[in-house]
Parts: structure tokens; C-alpha cells; sequence
């Protein structure tokens, strides 16, 4: 029995490979293009009849040779009753004007007409218009593409942060100074993004968030920048004001789209600055609902950092100068668990970024950064970056080799007290009660012990209404000031007005700043810190934490009885009026020395330390009243 046998398919035909376009089958189809062209060409000049003149035409009308016309728009095309010699059995002739053909057949002249070529024209008047109309379009679109308006529809919900590679960040750790306690901070980060499993062996995990927090120019986005080059690692920056687009649900798809990137480029730094722009409190103000633009954008941003493992390497560094303002649920563990402070530098942390700024500039022999670094208290290191910009400027304007100390000392004059106005003109009484003025303020800072030494006295018009300035820097940084220094920073304060009483005989306006800030110091011992018996040791007044030199609406206020009010505002008068007197005392011991100096200040009009260093040394050996 034969058994039975599967019958074996053929063998399937392999698929054919799609047609390759090299470049030998480019060469045969532009020769069969040229050929086609050719070969229409030799077909129209086969089929096309010689024009001949149109008087001719008209010769063969008249003679009746024509059996039959028929007349276009440009051309009129004649059939001949008999062939002609050549064989020819049609004639055709470009169109005259009748009129003017009338009158030419009475001259015995030829003539012909002739099809004007407007091709060149007709197409310069379609394509031109189109062209211009072309590129205006474009235009605008590439410009409302990279302002993120309508041109960029189609990338509307993609993250504008700008990427910054490993190779392109050339800043690092020993480019900031004045903060080593935050460089401190982050240089454990930088170590966790080399080599992330060391960090897991015992269990702990690497914050997700790390929150800079400083007042504005202290070098919060320089740190972020710096710990992305320690780390050679890619860097994403953008602000929180570019999260917020006038498109709902666009600032939501720009954080999504965002941290796709950072996970995909893994590891790396997300760097926002400027959070306060997108993480404000929800329900903050009274007109913020739950289906705001921008609380959607922190929803989707507090997911994400909800989602995200922090073993994947991904670091999410965020900068602010407003903490006080951002929603609670930000800043829990787990979201920014980590904050670090960037304050403002000590001596030695300007002493330090001045050393960083100085060496961009030829200095002379005489800078010390120690001494500069004393005359700028309060600097933050925009700031001192500004002053060494401004001390090579002065340099470089009078003409010098290299920037000197002086020319320090004129640019911490110029940014404190502001620019010079020799133009403005004052008449001798307004400028011997400047005179007065200053010297009281100089003289009573000299008595007076603790207070800021006096620097230099001045009676040129600075700023938008200084008419003259003393200048005292503290030779130290201050954390803590005592209710006896506070006393006298009031009497120094009102130095001036008390000498205007003492010589002049009347005060005026030009005590009118001397005398909002020495309310204010009274104000403060009495609301907030306790130095007045009259009132106790209560606070009646709170201001939040921040790092902006806003106005006093951020101050907190208790709710005051009439009878505590009366007595707060008689405390603080008490206070500015003991003020007036020890000043009135002390100018009235020293009247002498008030009205030499006052003398030497008109005549030279500004006074250096070493010019007032004498007067300090007898201003100390008369009493002190308490």
C-alpha cells in the first residue's frame, strides 16, 4: 500500500525589491525628457506656417486668391484656391488695425504687424506679487513661531526650556564665591549624579527637589549652573513665567513634554528659576479659582514630581526670592524637601567674589579686596559685580594705567549715594545749611560711641534729591543691634536737624529722610522689639519672613485697643524726642568744632576721612550725655 504523501507547495516567488533610484536611472529619465522636448519641436516647426506681411495679404484678397479666411484674435490664416510653387496651400499673416491698414494700402509701402512677447511680463506680474506675499508670510510666521504665538500652533504644548549640554557649561564650583555653606549643600548632589547607586547601599534616597532661596543677586541661577558643570551632566533651564501661555492646558503639556525630555536624558538637572512666577499659593487671591491657567500648571508640576523616581537621576533645582508666597503643598517632603539658602556674603565671602571679579580688570598696586570688601556691607554679588564694572569705568574715564582704590571708594559713593549733579546750582544760604547739616551728622556719629564711622562728608548734590551726604560704612558686619546703639543710630539721625536749630536758628526740609527713618527705628523698638517701658515687652506688630525690599504691606498687625494705641504712638514720640535732645546736647558742647568744619566744607565742599580724622579726636574728649 503506497502511503500517502503531503503534496509540497511550490516555492513562493520572492517579492520583487522596490525600484532604487540611482543615479544612472536619473540620467535616462532626463534624457527622455530632453528627447521628448525635441521631438515636440521638430513637430511644430513640420506643422507651422511662415507668416508673411500683411500687405501681401491683402494682395492676395484683392487678386481673389483666397478661397476662404478665417481671422483669431492675433493671426488670420487664409486658404489659397491654387498651391503655390512651393507647395504651399495656406498663408497666414499677423492682425493689423483696420484703420491703420486702411490708410497704409493707399502708400505703396509693405507692412506688417507684429505680436508683441509680453510672456516675461505677464509672468513677473503673477509671480512677483506671489513671491513678496511668500515671504512676508513666512516671516511673521517664523516670528509668531519663536514668540509662541500662532506660528507656533504646532509646538504650543512643547517645553521651552533651553538645553544645555555637558560640553557647553563652562562654569563650575570655583567660579562662586561668598557661599560655601550652599556650595556645601549642592556638592552632595553633584556626587549623588556621578555615581547614584553609592547613595542606595544603605537605603537613602537623594532628595527630589532642592529650593535656592536668597535675596535677588546673590548667584542662586549661577549655583544651579556651576553644579550642572561639576557634574557634567545636561542642563535644562527655564523660568516659571514660561510655563504660561495664553492657551488653556498649554503650561499643563509644556511640564509633561519637560520632564519626558529630563527622563530621556537621564541623568540630568531640571533648573526653574524664578518659581514664584508659577508656584504662588493657590487660592491666594480672591479672584483664583480651581480652573486657573496657572493652578493647573502647578497640579500638573506637583504630579510630575510626585512621579518620578529620584534613583533615575534626575535632579529638579527651582531658585526664588519669594519663599513666603509659594503653595505649602511645594514645599512638603517628598516635592523641593530640600532648601538652601543663599544669602548675602560676609566680609569674607566679598572678600572672596571680589577676588573672583578682580581678575578681569588691571588693578593697581594699592587694591586691597579686604578693604573694599569693609566699605561694602549688604553687597550681594550683582553688586560687587557692579562695582568693580564701575571702579574700571571711573579708571578708565580720568584716563589711568590701572584701577585704583580711590576709584573704588568714588564707586561705592556713586552706587550708594547716587550720581553727582554739579550742574545743580544752590545759593549760599541753602548751602551753608547743607553744610551745617552734614556736620551735625558727622559730628554726633563721632561722639557717640558704636555707631558706623564717618567716612566722607559732601555738600554736591547727588541722586534725585540728595543736596549732600554723609558717608558712614560699619567696618563689620552686624547681626544684633543693642537698644543703647539703636539710641544712638537716633541721635545721628537727627544730628542734623538739631544743627540746623543750633546755628541757623530754623529747621528745614532737608531733614525730611533723616527724619521717616529715625520713625521708623522708633516705631520698631516699641511694635516689634520690646524697648519701650511705657508699652512692655509685647509685640504688637509681625513681619513675615522675605527677601524683597518691598513697602511695610506685608506687616502684620494686631488688633490694637485705643489706650495701647495712644500709648505705642507716645512711646515712639518719647523716643525721637530724647533723640533730638542728646543731639541738641552734644552739638551745643562742640559748638566750636561745628562751626570750623562747617566753614571747611564750604570752602572745599566735601571732606575726606582723613580731613575729619582731628575733629573725630576732639569730638571723643568732651561728655557724652547718656
Amino acid at each position: 500500500m503506497t502511503p500517502n504523501k503531503t503534496p509540497v507547495p511550490p516555492p513562493a516567488t520572492p517579492p520583487k525589491p522596490p525600484l532604487e533610484w540611482k543615479p544612472a536611472n536619473l540620467w535616462l529619465l532626463l534624457f527622455a525628457l530632453v528627447a521628448l522636448f525635441w521631438l515636440r519641436d521638430l513637430w511644430v516647426a513640420s506643422t507651422q506656417v511662415q507668416p508673411i506681411p500683411y500687405s501681401e495679404f491683402l494682395q492676395h484678397l484683392k487678386t481673389g486668391q483666397l478661397e476662404s479666411v478665417t481671422v483669431g484674435s492675433q493671426f488670420i490664416e487664409g486658404k489659397l484656391k491654387t498651391a503655390q510653387a512651393d507647395g504651399r496651400t495656406r498663408v497666414v499673416t499677423t492682425r493689423v488695425a483696420p484703420e491703420l491698414a486702411r490708410e497704409l494700402a493707399g502708400y505703396d509701402v509693405r507692412f506688417e504687424g507684429v505680436v508683441e512677447n509680453t510672456l516675461l511680463r505677464d509672468l513677473l506680474s503673477w509671480v512677483v506679487p506671489a513671491l513678496l506675499l511668500l515671504a512676508v508670510w513666512s516671516f511673521m510666521a517664523r516670528r509668531m513661531a519663536a514668540q509662541g504665538g500662532l506660528g507656533g500652533m504646532l509646538s504650543v504644548g512643547k517645553s521651552r526650556a533651553r538645553l544645555h549640554s555637558e560640553t557647553d557649561i563652562k562654569v563650575s564650583f570655583d567660579d562662586v564665591a561668598g557661599v560655601d555653606e550652599a556650595k556645601a549643600e549642592l556638592r552632595e548632589s553633584v556626587d549623588f549624579l556621578k555615581n547614584p547607586k553609592s547613595y542606595g547601599r544603605l537605603g537613602a534616597h537623594m532628595p527630589k527637589g532642592i529650593l535656592l532661596v536668597g535675596p535677588p543677586g546673590t548667584g542662586k541661577t549661577l549655583l544651579a549652573r556651576a553644579m550642572a558643570g561639576e557634574a557634567g551632566v545636561p542642563f535644562f533651564s527655564i523660568t516659571g513665567s514660561e510655563f504660561v501661555e495664553m492657551f488653556v492646558g498649554v503650561g499643563a503639556a509644556r511640564v509633561r513634554d519637560l520632564f519626558e525630555q529630563a527622563r530621556a536624558s537621564a541623568p540630568c538637572i531640571i533648573f526653574i528659576d524664578e518659581l514664584d512666577a508659577l508656584g504662588r499659593a493657590r487660592g491666594a487671591g480672591p479672584m483664583t479659582g480651581g480652573h486657573d491657567e496657572k493652578e493647573q500648571t502647578l497640579n500638573q508640576l506637583l504630579a510630575e514630581m510626585d512621579g518620578f523616581d529620584a534613583s533615575t537621576g534626575v535632579v529638579i533645582l527651582a531658585a526664588t526670592n519669594r519663599p513666603e508666597i509659594l503653595d505649602p503643598a511645594l514645599l512638603r517632603a517628598g516635592r523641593f524637601d530640600r532648601q538652601v539658602l543663599v544669602d548675602r556674603p560676609d566680609r569674607k565671602g566679598r572678600a572672596d567674589v571680589l577676588r573672583v571679579h578682580l581678575k578681569k580688570v588691571t588693578l593697581g598696586t594699592d587694591i586691597d579686596p579686604d578693604a573694599v570688601a569693609a566699605l561694602t556691607p549688604g553687597f550681594a554679588g550683582a553688586d560687587l559685580a557692579n562695582l568693580v564694572n564701575e571702579a574700571a569705568l571711573l579708571a578708565t574715564r580720568r584716563g589711568a594705567d590701572a584701577v585704583a582704590m580711590a576709584d573704588f571708594t568714588a564707586a561705592v559713593e556713586r552706587i550708594v549715594a547716587g550720581l553727582e549733579h554739579h550742574q545743580r546750582v544752590l545759593g549760599e544760604h541753602e548751602r551753608r545749611t547743607v553744610a551745617v547739616h552734614e556736620i551735625g551728622h558727622a559730628l554726633v556719629a563721632m561722639t557717640l560711641p558704636g555707631t558706623d564711622p564717618v567716612h566722607k562728608i559732601s555738600i554736591i548734590p547727588r541722586g534725585v534729591g540728595a543736596l549732600g551726604y554723609t558717608l558712614q560704612r560699619p567696618s563689620e558686619d552686624r547681626y544684633l543691634a543693642r537698644r543703647s546703639e539703636l539710641r544712638n543710630r537716633l541721635a545721628v539721625l537727627l544730628g542734623g536737624r538739631a544743627a540746623e536749630l543750633l546755628v541757623i536758628g530754623e529747621v528745614s526740609t532737608g531733614a525730611a529722610d533723616d527724619l521717616v527713618k529715625a520713625s521708623d527705628i522708633a516705631h520698631d523698638m516699641v511694635t516689634r522689639y520690646g524697648m519701650s517701658p511705657e508699652v512692655g515687652q509685647v509685640v504688637y506688630e509681625r513681619q513675615q519672613p522675605r527677601f524683597l525690599d518691598l513697602p511695610d504691606a506685608m506687616t502684620l498687625e494686631r488688633g490694637l485697643s485705643d489706650d495701647t494705641a495712644q500709648r505705642i504712638d507716645a512711646a515712639i514720640r518719647a523716643l525721637v524726642d530724647e533723640a533730638f535732645d542728646r543731639a541738641t546736647a552734644i552739638l551745643g558742647e562742640r559748638r566750636a568744632l561745628l562751626d570750623e568744619y562747617a566753614q571747611k566744607l564750604l570752602a572745599q565742599e566735601s571732606l575726606s576721612e582723613a580731613d575729619l580724622q582731628p575733629m573725630a579726636d576732639l569730638a571723643r574728649k568732651g561728655p557724652v550725655p547718656d
